[in-house]
């Protein structure tokens, strides 16, 4: 006798199909189907060090500043290193993923650099996560604009237009560049030479925060 599925066994088997394709989906990292052997993340030159603080709101205080997460074109929203095949065309650099998106990490170093070169005494309290209960004085946004490698010249860049609100109402903006060159299209020189170039970028861009007026 021939068993009819019903309704119930169909969905349930549907479920576990879906189930099937999301967990193939969570490992095929790099488009190779197999997940990389290690991930790219964005490491400061320099950190605060432990104890260190500032207290913000006392006289005499230089006030706070809000780091936002920068804008981004759509190749940079993904965990994909681009390759900028020319004005055009844009590829993925095979087996270069990052750990999280380019412009979370960009926000992170960005306010570990300004942290690092405004001190501890009487200094600008940096925030640099949305989850906050103050209201900065300050706010440091922006667009990354590029942050990949070129093959036509073996290097990588990092481009980033800052927009800095001052406490004043003032608003100033700025685009920043940094490269490495002489770079090898492979994930052991691309990932050293972005997080070079991108500690350069933000290492200017704090000194020029910092020196507003």
């Amino acid at each position: 006798m021939m068993k009819i599925p019903t309704p119930l066994a169909n969905v349930r088997t549907s479920i576990v199909l879906a189930g099937s394709l999301v967990l193939a989906g969570c490992v095929s990292l790099g488009g190779s189907g197999e997940p990389p052997e290690s991930l790219l993340t964005l490491t400061p030159s320099a950190s605060a060090p432990v104890g260190s603080g500032v207290v913000s709101g006392i006289e005499g205080s230089a006030g706070s500043i809000a780091v936002l997460t920068p804008e981004v074109p759509a190749k940079l929203d993904l965990l994909r290193v681009p390759v900028n095949v020319s004005n055009n065309e844009v590829a993925y650099l095979q087996d270069t993923v990052w750990i999280q998106k380019p412009a979370r990490l960009f926000r992170s170093l960005l306010g570990e650099t300004l942290r690092t070169a405004s001190g501890d005494t009487q200094a600008l309290l940096v925030l640099d996560t949305s989850d906050t209960p103050l209201r900065p004085t300050q706010t440091l946004r922006g667009t990354l604009i590029d942050m990949g490698y070129e093959p036509s010249s073996s290097s990588v860049v990092v481009r980033f237009e800052a927009v800095h609100t001052l406490d004043d109402g003032r608003v100033k903006s700025r685009r920043f560049e940094a490269r490495e060159e002489g770079v090898l299209a492979d994930a052991a020189e691309v990932g050293p030479a972005l997080n070079a170039a991108a500690n350069a970028v933000a290492k200017d861009v704090a000194a020029w925060v910092l020196a507003a007026e």
